[in-house]
């Protein structure tokens, strides 16, 4: 039993200091408690809640940390260190214009269940992507459950939660061969002519293009080698690009020359080295860009925004003069649909299963980390082939 300064009993755990603050001391289940305080009677209850929380596991050293707070520190120790230096910004800005915006202020141990409900049924009000609901949730979800095992939370409450499913289903884009000739027959007088063709014949993603480096080029055993990445983030209005390594462990992979891919490679020196020469100092590829294959016509590395506004130029230029030979032979336009740096992607791998390749040489042509994803691809494929199959049928009479 502890005392006041004039000898009083106070009950288990509980003294009066010198100072005149009180004192309450415990150990539950292995968490030290230790609360002081000038009001005796606000202690007892402060003191007989932190028992009870500490019996549920939940150290109360942390009773007064917000959400976006403890997400700052579960991040920094947990997250940051395993995961890539470019997915760092990304990852916490989508976790602070969601969760961190809603609910943040808020202070961990008293959100429940139905504030994280109505966090989403709030994003989805603004009318944000079922896919961009899904993806904050599983983040704040880890993040909470890290909570948990550190004794901060006794439940997670991010289970169990509703997320609205977008009633549109985003269909793939690919090439038929007839679009994919007419879209190099389109670029052949373009800059990027040999980036196009390398595209189609190896199904590279957009930031390997970019990232691809000259020594990545093996011209003896005609191959190419994937190991990196060009990253361009906006970091607090600020651009910053790097070559970082490949998407995921099975990104890491060779890819023998294809087609005219050999043909390319030889065009796409020749013509930079020519534009090197040109440009002298003005060449603004630099240090780790220096070597990269694939440039714009100043000679910085190219990066998303760079492809993806060519094909909409070269996309605007096919669908204008099938405008003007639909006027002219009297009969409607056919439209060609927009083409996006993934879509070549897709037709690539497209193209391998129209020659019956096997769907898991295909996979590590293309460097998916799920068979999955693959298959899903090669069941869109034969889908279409199918369709075209019954169409030839006919009528019975």
């Amino acid at each position: 039993m502890g005392k006041d300064l004039k000898g009083k009993e106070l009950g288990t755990g509980i003294r009066q200091r010198k100072d005149g603050r009180y004192e309450a001391r415990a150990l539950v289940k292995g968490i030290e408690i230790n609360l002081y305080g000038l009001n005796l009677k606000e202690l007892k209850k402060d003191f007989e809640q932190a028992k009870e929380q500490a019996k549920q596991n939940v150290d109360v050293r942390w009773n007064n940390i917000t959400l976006n707070e403890w997400f700052e520190e579960w991040f920094t120790k947990y997250k940051a260190p395993v995961i890539k230096e470019t997915s760092i910004f990304p990852m916490k800005s989508k976790y602070y214009n969601t969760f961190g915006k809603i609910l943040g202020d808020k202070k961990i141990v008293d959100i429940l269940n139905i504030d994280i409900q109505e966090a989403i049924n709030t994003m989805h009000q603004q009318g944000r992507a079922s896919s961009s609901m899904r993806e904050a949730l599983g983040r704040v979800r880890e993040c909470m459950e890290s909570a948990k095992r550190n004794k901060i939370i006794a439940e997670n409450p991010c289970f169990e939660i509703s997320v609205p499913w977008e009633n549109k289903s985003k269909e793939r884009r690919f090439l038929t061969k007839e679009e994919q000739t007419l879209f190099l027959k389109t670029v052949e007088n373009n800059w990027y002519k040999e980036m196009f063709y390398i595209m189609f014949l190896t199904g590279m993603r957009v930031g390997e293009v970019g990232g691809l480096r000259w020594e990545d080029v093996d011209f003896k055993n005609k191959c190419i080698h994937i190991t990196h990445s060009l990253s361009c983030n906006y970091e607090k209005g600020v651009k910053k690009q790097i070559l970082t390594t490949p998407k995921t462990h099975n990104s890491y992979r060779k890819i023998p020359f294809m087609g005219e891919a050999e043909e390319m490679f030889l065009a796409q020196k020749k013509k930079q080295d020519i534009l090197k020469k040109e440009l002298g100092s003005r060449y603004r590829a630099v240090d780790e860009f220096a070597d990269v294959v694939f440039c714009t016509t100043m000679g910085s590395p190219v990066l998303r925004y760079h492809v993806e506004k060519e094909c909409k130029k070269v996309v605007k230029e096919i669908n204008e003069e099938e405008a003007f030979n639909a006027v002219r032979e009297n009969r409607k336009p056919v439209i060609f649909e927009s083409v996006y740096p993934h879509a070549i992607r897709h037709t690539f791998c497209s193209r391998c299963f129209e020659k019956e390749m096997n769907p898991k040489i295909v996979q590590m042509l293309m460097g998916h980390q799920h068979y999955s994803t693959t298959i899903e691809i090669y069941t869109h494929v034969t889908q279409m082939n199918f369709d075209k199959k019954v169409q030839k049928f006919g009528h019975a009479v």
